[in-house]
């Protein structure tokens, strides 16, 4: 800023004060001709400097209009909270009734976004000067920054209403209702209800979600009041199925409204007028009868109306079955394994499971398997309905697997399916969540927006971390102005209370909140927490909150703040890397802090057992560097250093210390060497000293894939044939793990999957029939269930611990020059003068009475490394062998 400037400034304000110039002398054009002057501020320091000039002249002269508005659009211009200069600024020329400038200044603070006062004070303007059409759109704008707001949201409906916008008029008519409701003014909520119920009846998810806050608010009896208006709604438009569904609730709320009772047992008449045991069922379930409780009631009769003929039903041992007949206590059912079976009703009820013709067992049964199986691979949506409906709209992908594979889709099938399956579940409105789980899906009733979708998923989350990321999702729709945010928003600033030790939870939603309130600063300030106090509290436990911070972006954002707000920051991101490995703490470091990077790296290799993931991670993405380079740690000790990772990670492992993070390590290394093919670089390029020391190394690392092993010093042989290996490298290396065959391990595979995917769903069946049948004391079918799922349960665990122990043998690293894993070996028996032959491979392939044996049994031990024209003594049986020849076992 130029000296002149300085100046002017000066002087305008000096002759302000001398002149006293009254306000009735100020217009527009004055402030147009300051904003000239802000224009010419080009850098940070010199709006720095005009404001400081201007704050001190207020100190003695604080209705100085020039001062207020320059400090005041400087403030703006820098998102400083403190706007208390412009809004001074604003009430003394509304004092004085100068509207052209209160609309001028009103419009200069809404370019540096949205202010509920300056918003507040333009619509004041607009409705002084009768400006119904811009005084709509202000009033638009303050519902959408100010959640408290419920006047103008009614006085906005009754606008909309007017003019026959329906969809603008029920929006703004919820909005009020929400904001009423927390207001506690029942009078409002009563009539705003009313009029959502003429204008959209049939949004029950929305009534159903407020009259829980209602109930909750205003007591269970208002509640009852205005669900029983919905009924009432409900009744009229003929929706026999809701009204009952609201019948049900009001119930829930008092089991002794009998005039509720009395309206159940009507809607069940009209629902199953066409039923032939319609009477008989209300009769013997006692549900117009008061003596008995209605929940009971209600159960008896719906489980006995579901019998009636053509309706299907399903046994536990004869499948699906189509009722016949029903007469008075008689029940003729056609079953696919008993065809005219006889049954009571009181057996019928209480042994089998009705079914609707949707469902996926009656389709099963009645549609040919290819019909079916096209009809689910065309129509994933149709199919996806159609399945959550089948188990009373609610439903996981583990159920819907369990019903499809392998009897409708096969597993390559399934992937490409399951995979569109759950982006359908995910992003169509026609599908939600159970609030009980993430997991859990159901059909909605009626198609709901993309924002109530995630509000329901938020809800329905218990997760911290994972309730941030749908909170991402729903910000990413710009919907800031509807209650779902409101209630989102609310749950993380709840979490901000003074005087409370910070954990994650309460760190992730200050980051998160301050984020937003960033991005839309008429959201905040935060007042009850500020990062400093945060930072005293965690400082000393930086490490391992932030750890706990689940989230990437809350990391970024907790790294930013740290710089922004701790003067030693860079003492603390070196610091915290090796126990975080974090890129985005180094990328403030790399261009002024190269010295501090390079001490790291060295600190970091000199303690490589407690900096392991940290190491591998410099070797892997930061080799290039200067700073990385300066360090100067030589080619091979690097390559040594991650060898000993290797090996200390296995021991982790086996010790079962941090099995997670360890094995996370080792496969990085394991990628390095092998995948990336480091080791083979080295072998190519590097002298044979360095080459023999690095495989001496590794071949100490016990737990190493032997195939591993055995293709470097195959490379090595091939390159160097001048390098002889002697002693223990000559031998067979047997992993830890469990060496088999790739045809056996497919084979276990397999098994595994149709146990966890066709048994135990099946088994779980039985189990879940044998409960209906009641007392458990006495149920054999519940105790042989119970056993076969025990059965299950151990097979699948024994299998998973084999496949998890599984090293695949690699046929191309068979060495027959000596007994090994995968070789044929034939010797002669000098004890009784035969020849005997026996193949070495693994316990899955093991076939003693063909002459297949186990690496891990006695005699294949004593086999194993044994050469051509070796004799030997077996000492369990006294037998002697001579070794004739080795050979590759077939394939």
């Amino acid at each position: 800023m130029s000296e002149n400037t300085v100046k002017n400034v000066q002087e305008m304000l000096n002759m302000e004060k001398w002149t006293r110039s009254t306000i009735s002398n100020y217009s527009t054009n004055q402030f147009k001709e300051l904003d000239d002057i802000l224009k010419d501020l080009t850098e940070r320091t010199d709006a720095e400097e005009l404001k400081k000039l201007c704050d001190d002249h207020l100190n003695h002269t604080k209705n100085s209009i020039i001062a207020l508005y320059l400090s005041g659009m400087i403030a703006l211009s820098r998102q400083v909270i403190d706007d208390s200069a412009i809004t001074m600024l604003i009430d003394i020329f509304v004092d004085n009734r100068k509207w052209n400038v209160v609309k001028y200044l009103c419009e200069r603070i809404l370019e540096h976004g949205e202010s509920k006062f300056a918003l507040r004070t333009l619509a004041d303007f607009y409705k002084n000067d009768h400006q119904e059409e811009s005084l709509i759109e202000v009033w638009e704008r303050i519902i959408r920054i100010d959640p408290d707001e419920a006047d103008i949201a009614k006085i906005l409906a009754e606008h909309f209403e007017k003019n026959a916008d329906l969809d603008s008029t029920v929006g703004y008519f919820k909005k009020a209702l929400h904001r009423y409701i927390v207001k506690q003014l029942w009078t409002n909520v009563q009539e705003i209800w009313e009029k959502l119920l003429e204008y959209c009846p049939e949004d029950l998810d929305f009534f159903l979600h407020l009259q829980k806050k209602i109930a909750k608010t205003f007591g269970e009896e208002k509640a009852v009041l205005l669900l029983q208006d919905v009924y009432a709604s409900c009744r009229s438009r003929g929706d026999i199925n809701t009204a009952l569904f609201v019948l049900k609730l009001i119930l829930e709320y008092n089991d002794q409204d009998l005039q509720s009772r009395k309206e159940i047992t009507d809607c069940f008449r009209i629902k199953y007028a066409g039923h032939s045991q319609l009477e008989y069922y209300i009769r013997i379930s006692n549900l117009s009868q008061n003596y008995r409780n209605i929940h009971d009631a209600i159960t008896d009769f719906e489980k006995h109306i579901a019998f009636d003929e053509g309706n299907y039903v399903f046994h536990r041992t004869w499948g699906v079955g189509r009722i016949v007949s029903v007469q008075g206590d008689k029940v003729l059912i056609d079953f696919a394994k008993k065809k005219g079976h006889n049954m009571s009703l009181k057996m019928a009820v209480d042994a089998l499971q009705t079914l609707s013709c949707e469902h996926i067992w009656v389709l099963k049964a009645t549609w040919k398997r290819e019909k079916l199986h096209d009809k689910i691979k065309e129509d994933t949506v149709w199919a996806l309905k159609m399945m959550i409906a089948s188990f009373d709209n609610i439903c996981d992908m583990k159920r819907i697997k369990a019903e499809l594979v392998p009897s409708i889709l096969d597993e390559k099938e399934w992937t490409p399916w399951s995979s569109k399956a759950r982006e359908i579940l995910k992003s169509d409105p026609d599908f939600g969540v159970s609030p009980d789980s993430i997991d859990l899906f159901t059909v909605k009733e009626h198609t709901v927006t993309i924002q109530e979708k995630l509000y329901n998923e938020f809800k329905a989350q218990k997760k911290f971390f994972k309730r941030v990321s749908i909170f991402r999702s729903f910000l990413e729709k710009k919907d800031l102005d509807s209650e779902y945010f409101t209630e989102m928003f609310a749950y993380f600033t709840g979490f901000l209370k003074p005087g409370v030790p910070v954990n994650e939870e309460i760190l992730g939603s200050y980051l998160l909140v301050n984020d937003v309130i960033i991005q839309y600063p008429y959201l905040g300030p935060i007042n009850s927490l500020n990062f400093i106090s945060i930072w005293e509290d965690i400082r000393n436990d930086i490490s391992r909150i932030f750890l706990e911070l689940k989230d990437r972006e809350l990391r970024k954002s907790l790294i930013t703040n740290i710089k922004i707000s701790v003067p030693e920051w860079p003492d603390i991101f070196i610091h915290l890397f090796p126990d975080i490995v974090e890129p985005a703490l180094l990328k403030y470091l790399t261009d002024s802090y190269a010295d501090k990077l390079t001490d790291l790296v060295i600190s970091c290799f000199e303690k490589y057992r407690d900096y392991r993931e940290a190491v591998v991670w410099f070797f892997k993405n930061a080799s290039d560097e200067p700073w990385y380079k300066k360090a100067g740690i030589s080619y091979e000790k690097q390559i040594i250093t991650l060898i000993h990772i290797l090996n200390l990670t296995y021991r982790e492992i086996e010790n079962h210390r941090e099995t997670t993070d360890n094995r996370r390590i080792n496969n990085q290394v394991k990628t390095l060497f092998f995948k990336n093919r480091i080791l083979e670089s080295i072998i190519d390029t590097f002298d044979t000293e360095m080459i023999v020391r690095i495989f001496t190394l590794l071949n100490d690392v016990k737990d190493l894939d032997s195939a591993d092993k055995m293709r470097l010093r195959s490379r090595i042989a091939d390159k160097y044939p001048e390098i002889k290996f002697t002693g223990d490298s000559e031998k067979t290396y047997v992993t830890r793990g469990l060496m088999v065959t790739k045809s056996k391990y497919e084979e276990k595979k397999r098994q595994l999957v149709r146990l966890m995917e066709e048994e135990i769903p099946a088994n779980s069946k039985e189990i879940e029939f044998a409960l209906s049948l009641g007392d458990l004391r006495e149920n054999a079918e519940y105790k042989a269930a119970k056993e076969r799922q025990e059965q299950l349960n151990s097979t699948v665990s024994r299998l998973k611990t084999e496949i998890d122990r599984a090293q695949l043998f690699e046929p191309t690293a068979v060495n027959t020059a000596h007994v090994s894993f995968g070789t044929k070996v034939t010797m002669f028996n000098t004890t009784i003068g035969t020849e005997e032959e026996y193949t070495i491979l693994g316990p899955w392939e093991s076939d003693p009475d063909n002459k297949i044996l186990s690496y891990l049994s006695p005699f294949a031990k004593e086999l194993l490394n044994k050469k051509p024209g070796e004799q030997f003594e077996y000492s369990m049986t006294k037998t002697s062998y001579v070794i004739k020849t080795i050979t590759i076992a077939a394939g």
